[in-house]
């Protein structure tokens, strides 16, 4: 009973030894950063494992999702990637142009100002559902996957560049607008009913 348990302990410790002394003399060579599209990709049983990192970096696939990207200049201000997001971590707050502000790069009519177009990463579960439903392709996610900070802070990116006194001004102006319209609109219908009360 004890010199069976012995040759069994004997005989396991040589089994860890070996694969120890195995990969020690297999980590003379180093291996090859592939392609991901690489037949050999999983198939490399011998050298170093881990890469020279940063200055080596394992390469991620096409479809990879990363880091979420937003090119602000082809953003309608649509709220749909905010809607769609299931974790809330897209917060965007519009303002109404008094008229149409330009177009992005597929010829989409842009009528929204971006007052606030923030994304906490810390939040984001990589699904990429803003991707997709956004109609002019302006939020992506890119193939940078090392955004180690310090500060949980640094996590929140903020894309909008409107400054918060710029934000006020547009807003009045939209208001302005709006209550022109309205007065316009009540003077015309005084007008109206000046005239059919004049018929009768």
């Amino acid at each position: 009973m004890i010199l069976s348990k012995t040759i069994s302990a004997f005989t396991t410790a040589w089994q860890g030894l070996s694969l120890t002394l195995r990969h020690l003399f297999a980590a003379r060579k180093q291996r090859k950063v592939e392609n991901i599209k690489s037949a050999n990709y999983f198939q490399q049983q011998e050298g170093i494992v881990t890469i020279q990192y940063p200055h080596q970096k394992l390469p991620v696939p096409e479809v990879g999702r990363y880091q979420l990207d937003v090119e602000i200049d082809d953003c309608i201000v649509c709220d749909l990637c905010a809607k769609i997001c299931p974790v809330n971590c897209i917060d965007i707050e519009s303002i109404k142009a008094t008229e149409a502000i330009g177009q992005t790069s597929d010829g989409t009519v842009k009528r929204l100002y971006a007052a606030k177009f923030d994304i906490d990463m810390s939040k984001c579960m990589y699904c990429g559902l803003c991707t997709v439903v956004c109609p002019t392709e302006c939020i992506t996610m890119n193939s940078d996957y090392d955004r180690s900070v310090t500060d949980p802070s640094e996590w929140l990116y903020k894309y909008a560049d409107m400054a918060p006194e710029e934000a006020e001004e547009k807003r009045k102006a939209f208001e302005k607008q709006q209550a022109e319209k309205q007065a316009a609109k009540e003077a015309a219908m005084q007008k109206m009913k000046e005239n059919n009360s004049g018929a009768i």
